[in-house]
């Protein structure tokens, strides 16, 4: 059950920012927006204001808004021509398609900005809870309990500042200050490269003393300007990563079998509704990032898609014959059929092979 919970919350709050974005720079601009749907199919529920008909449809993997005029062959009087779609200029047309994934993003930026602020930034204590034998820390002296306080005289807060310090190095012989019973220790340890797995599963080189970390945390309380400078942040950095991860799976670097559809953000979600609002809030985040970078791809029916043709228009001056783009409405359907049908298979690969979460 609360998979299903989560699943509806999830997609609930993605699909409304993300055609919220659509809508409001519609109006902005003057376009007519005949409807407003979360969700396809029928309606559970619907009301009218203006001439907007606001609905929930049955079927929550999606949400549209249709505006006045948004084919060319659209039959249009005199007064609906001035507030339709199709009529404006191009430079409005792809403002208001670019809103959808922009508001994912801010979603994103307003979710973080809001857990940054009310409950700060969690670290991982520099703190540590085991030395490998025969390492360099180990042959230096260092010992669990330790607490890293500065590497080469630059103060250490946090254990990802201690890792990218010696990561840092080259390899050269750094000075470790470390807090023990109350005394500050130096100890100069020459890092050693060794070789190992990335996220992406791909060996990489990098410069350790050999030391974990003990796994205790500690909170750090954000002022308005640091919560959303760190939000903007966070929300950069899952850009980055995602927008890496979907090269390297295009270049067969990365397996496509990490893909995962709406049966394991039901999962995903389930285990955030039932681990609190912060874990929540935070897997929203994440998949409205996700969401608005796969809506930016250049597939036609998506907006990335009709992005596309729009910058070839202003390109060109004039639009893309109907044709052409039939054709590639065509293609592009073919595309994120196959692209749901893989997801798919892959979930219930999951839950037959048991990778799927409990």
């Amino acid at each position: 059950m609360s998979s299903v919970i989560g699943l509806i919350i999830v997609l609930g709050v993605l699909i409304f920012f993300h055609e919220l974005g659509h809508f409001l720079m519609a109006r902005a601009f003057g376009v007519g927006v005949e409807k407003f749907s979360l969700g396809f199919g029928p309606a559970i529920a619907k009301w009218k204001k203006g001439r907007t008909e606001y609905r929930i449809a049955a079927l929550p993997l999606g949400g549209y808004v249709k505006m006045v005029g948004e084919h060319e062959d659209s039959e249009l009087s005199e007064e609906d021509r001035a507030c339709s779609f199709t009529h404006q200029p191009v430079s409005r047309r792809m403002i208001i398609v670019a809103a959808g994934p922009v508001f994912n993003f801010l979603l994103a930026v307003v979710i973080f900005f809001a857990l940054f602020a009310v409950v700060g930034l969690m670290h991982l204590k520099p703190e540590i809870g085991e030395v490998r034998a025969d390492s360099p820390a180990w042959e230096a002296g260092l010992e669990e309990g330790d607490r890293i306080v500065a590497i080469d005289g630059k103060e250490i807060s946090t254990w990802s500042e201690m890792a990218e310090a010696i990561g840092a190095s080259g390899g050269s012989t750094v000075t470790v200050s470390v807090a023990r019973n109350g005394e500050r220790l130096d100890t100069p340890v020459t890092p050693a490269v060794e070789s190992m797995e990335d996220i992406f599963g791909e060996m990489q080189e990098r410069y350790i003393i050999g030391v974990t970390a003990a796994g205790t945390t500690e909170t750090e309380r954000l002022g308005p300007v640091k919560a959303f400078t760190e939000s903007l942040h966070r929300t950069y950095m899952i850009v980055e990563l995602t927008v890496l991860s979907v090269a390297k799976m295009i270049t067969g670097s990365v397996s496509a079998d990490n893909l995962g559809g709406p049966i394991l953000i039901a999962q995903m979600a389930g285990e955030q509704v039932e681990h609190g609002l912060v874990n929540l809030l935070g897997f929203i985040a994440l998949i409205s990032i996700n969401l608005g970078i796969l809506n930016l791809l250049p597939i036609p029916v998506l907006d990335g898609g009709h992005l596309l043709f729009f910058g070839i228009e202003a390109v060109k001056g004039s639009p893309v014959s109907m044709k052409t783009r039939e054709v590639a409405q065509q293609v592009g359907m073919l595309i994120i059929l196959t692209l749901i049908i893989f997801v798919f298979y892959n979930d219930i690969m999951r839950l037959i092979t048991g990778g799927g979460s409990g």
